[in-house]
């Protein structure tokens, strides 16, 4: 009698996980995001690869993960292993001031929607982590702290720290090519100054 309910349970939720060929097909056709998931959060290839292979064999021996969640999961598990494999650690900052939350919010659209990559590469690993987590994967805070075994707050301060160095190095490429700008600007005006004074002593 104990076996009947058991069976049908298992019968009706047979078709609701996700099997192996399922996890083989997201891998297939989400390939180039998912590794560059995996590429953003260690930052370096040959660790970016190890973690994504380990996120498909991982997958492969789940069997009681819903069809409909099983995409998210695939990027958990690389998440996962590349935690693993990097462990990395929070740096303690001496100052307790955080950015406003509405400046924070806007700052933290404005990066998620416009990006460098090597600027991403650039940031310190437990940064690097937070930002490609909370802002490009929209994890919650309590689900990252959960994932890097720290508080919510110091997810927050990193995440802050991230947008902050991402905006500034933004802000001076941008900068810089206003300088060039200028500079270049300034250098056929005086070009071309010289060359209307040369051509007047000439004619003179």
């Amino acid at each position: 009698m104990t076996d009947q309910p058991h069976s049908q349970t298992s019968g009706n939720g047979e078709g609701r996980y996700a099997t192996r060929e399922d996890f083989r097909r997201i891998f297939d056709e989400d390939l180039k995001g998912l590794y560059q998931l995996s590429f953003l959060i260690t930052g370096d290839h040959r660790k970016a690869e190890q973690c994504f292979v380990g996120g498909i064999e991982d997958c492969a021996k789940q069997n009681h993960v819903f069809r409909k969640w099983a995409r998210v999961w695939a990027k958990r598990v690389i998440a996962e292993n590349a935690i693993r494999e990097l462990n990395p650690q929070r740096k303690h900052s001496s100052s307790s001031s955080v950015s406003t939350i509405s400046s924070h919010r806007q700052q933290r659209s404005d990066a998620a929607g416009h990006f460098d990559v090597e600027a991403v590469l650039g940031l310190a690993v437990f940064e690097r982590f937070v930002f490609v987590l909370c802002v490009l994967e929209n994890y919650r805070e309590h689900e990252c702290a959960l994932l890097l075994n720290c508080s919510a707050r110091e997810v927050r301060e990193a995440r802050t720290r991230a947008i902050a160095e991402l905006a500034s190095r933004r802000d001076g490429s941008s900068a810089s090519s206003l300088l060039r700008s200028d500079s270049r600007n300034s250098y056929k005006e005086t070009h071309n100054g010289n060359d209307g004074n040369n051509r007047r002593e000439r004619h003179d």
